[in-house]
């Protein structure tokens, strides 16, 4: 008998560095693509878009759609969550489902668990789609399984060959509207062009999932899916996350692409995760890629040291890193790279390192992951046969945490290095030259608000991220993040580009005049970092980021660290911001600075209120 009622849950919590990714679950719209047709209904349930707690709105679902079947998409992260949902699914009589990486790795450990009764492994649309229609997981390839006591593992099923012969993600069956807190005023959706990787990196999943292998869809077929997803947004500006682990294993399909793209008129922004050595022997396609909108490049740079490379296997070395980066900075584009820290032999000298390493690259965004031994890789098996892996909560695996012993480094000193990385790269000149790189994309400069608006909006996120990795360490890790930010290279950068050249600030300028102002960090009442703008009527003469506080100021502003409750669950209220704005106006001991400070308050607020009108008006464009 054939299951008609399908539910297709994905867990409410993303953690560690796939916070800001991989949103939208396309991968359940793949499967609800491939078995809409032979069930009655089929319902997508994103817990992390639902409000309130999972528990409750999952129940509600149950009750509410009753179905016979119920599928999770889980990553290590969803562990916990992901057993609590086969748990309560399993109580309503369904049978429970749980697909992805890491049950795929673990299918073993989770069919021990009486509320799981059936593991997909690897790719899930033909899988699902037979199980569906069979009623049960006799003869179906790819699903492993309880029978009375014993577990038993049906042969793989062999790769999906013709990846354009899958329909489109069932986006139809979308019951929300996804965005990011990097693409605001843009929509945001996700793209698969490819599966699987050819690279034989010891700490991905790609070499087990996919055997070495990557498979493609034709050009003519990718670009249907992006003009039908451009019409199901309405045209509306949108940004798209293309999720293949090697956008350019194949380029002559990419260069296609670019091809067929440039025929349509789309306001689309494109974002990719490529291999550093393909984007050095292709300039050619670089450039038509960024011109078509596929702007933003995410590069596993992983470390400047060949040992490091050699013992991951990565496969390249650190001379295509320059060429990469600077192929992609020559047309606007934007060259991100994620950096592995933790590896078995690193010291921490070579880790503090890394963000300079970046800088000198000219890396415009990056990211440093703890390396984690996931299930299923060789990185795990190595470290498991040796004793070293401690961690055995699998919610911890979020590439944030540590997770095994290393020979130099100390667990918390790891977790720790990692924020200060991030703050020694993310600097005042990284902002600013992603700036440039807007302008020369678009040949026009960015409004001042636009530009503090982003700023803020990206401190929101990290904050938040932080407090949900380090919840009661998060105050222990913002302040060593301030205490890493002061570095001379920003001075240097701001004085050779302008800061006004790479935005429009032309009215703020004139309104506040000439001054010297200063923004510091306290903590407990002791200066930690102070941020220095010496501006004219006509320029930004430089920035500074330095230790402790300067007295050569205009205007000063004290901001401290108690104002805030880092790790807690109290946002700032109005009372708060007055208070904080009061002890900025204590700051500023005389009449003059008190003026100046309301100077470059009024500024600000005009600035704001211009923008706003902006907006108005492109909106009523539109």
């Amino acid at each position: 008998m054939s299951f008609k009622r399908v539910l297709l849950v994905k867990p409410s919590g993303r953690h560690g560095l796939s916070y800001a990714f991989d949103l939208v679950p396309t991968a359940l719209e793949y499967i609800a693509a491939t078995v809409e047709d032979v069930t009655d209904t089929v319902t997508i349930l994103d817990l992390e878009m639902e409000p309130g707690p999972f528990e409750e709105t999952f129940k509600e679902s149950l009750m509410a759609l009753d179905p016979d079947l119920v599928g999770i998409t889980m990553s290590a992260t969803d562990h916990s969550e992901g057993l609590e949902i086969a748990r309560l699914a399993k109580g309503h009589g369904a049978l429970t489902i749980l697909g992805g990486y890491h049950p795929s790795a673990i299918a073993d450990e989770l069919l021990l668990q009486p509320q799981v009764d059936l593991i997909v492994r690897g790719e899930g649309e033909i899988t699902m789609r037979e199980l569906v229609e069979k009623g049960g997981p006799e003869d179906v390839r790819g699903v492993s399984y309880k029978a009375k006591e014993q577990i038993i593992h049906n042969p793989d099923r062999e790769f999906i060959k013709d990846l354009d012969s899958l329909p489109f993600p069932a986006r139809h069956l979308r019951r929300y509207t996804y965005g990011t807190r990097t693409s605001r005023g843009r929509d945001y959706d996700a793209l698969t062009t490819s599966r699987g990787c050819y690279g034989e990196c010891t700490f991905c999943c790609e070499p087990t999932m996919s055997n070495g292998h990557q498979r493609f869809r034709s050009p003519e077929n990718v670009l249907a899916e992006i003009l039908e997803m451009d019409a199901f947004h309405n045209h509306k500006p949108l940004s798209v996350d293309i999720t293949d682990p090697h956008f350019l294993g194949r380029p002559a399909l990419v260069n296609r692409l670019c091809d067929l793209l440039a025929q349509h008129e789309l306001d689309i922004r494109f974002g990719v995760k490529v291999r550093a050595d393909s984007v050095a022997k292709h300039p050619d396609i670089i450039r038509k890629m960024i011109a078509v909108g596929i702007e933003g490049f995410e590069m596993g740079i992983e470390s400047p040291h060949m040992d490091d490379l050699e013992s991951t296997s990565k496969g390249l070395s650190t001379d295509v890193h320059i060429q990469a980066v600077n192929n992609i900075k020559r047309w606007g584009g934007n060259a991100g790279g994620t950096f592995v820290i933790g590896l078995p032999d690193q010291t921490e000298d070579q880790i503090l390192g890394f963000p300079a390493y970046a800088k000198m690259l000219g890396l415009t965004s990056t990211a440093y992951g703890i390396a984690t031994p996931f299930p299923g890789t060789r990185f795990y098996d190595d470290l498991n046969a040796q004793g070293l892996i401690f961690e055995t909560d699998w919610n911890r695996y979020d590439e944030m945490h540590s997770i095994f012993k290393l020979k130099h480094i100390s667990s918390e000193r790891i977790e720790e290095l990692a924020s200060i990385c991030m703050a020694k790269f993310w600097t005042v000149d990284t902002f600013l030259e992603k700036e440039r790189m807007h302008m020369i994309r678009h040949e026009s400069k960015r409004s001042l608000a636009k530009f503090i608006a982003e700023r803020l909006q990206e401190l929101s996120f990290s904050v938040e991220m932080g407090s949900q990795l380090q919840n009661k360490n998060l105050g222990k890790h913002v302040l060593a993040v301030i205490e890493a930010s002061a570095d001379p290279g920003v001075e240097r950068y701001t004085r050779d580009v302008g800061v006004h050249n790479l935005i429009d600030m032309g009215t703020f300028l004139r309104l506040l005049g000439n001054q010297t102002v200063q923004l510091t960090v306290m903590n407990n009442g002791l200066a930690v970092t102070s941020w220095i703008m010496k501006v004219t009527r006509d320029g930004v003469e430089h920035i500074q980021v330095i230790p402790g506080k300067s007295d050569l100021n205009t205007i000063n502003m004290d901001v401290d660290l108690n104002y805030f409750d880092f790790g807690g669950n109290r946002e700032l209220n109005i009372v708060d911001n007055i208070r904080i704005l009061g002890k900025m106006f204590t700051s500023n001991r005389g009449i003059k600075k008190k003026a100046s400070l309301i100077r470059l308050l009024t500024a600000g607020g005009l600035e704001l209120v211009a923008e706003y009108l902006r907006t108005i008006d492109r909106t009523a464009d539109e």
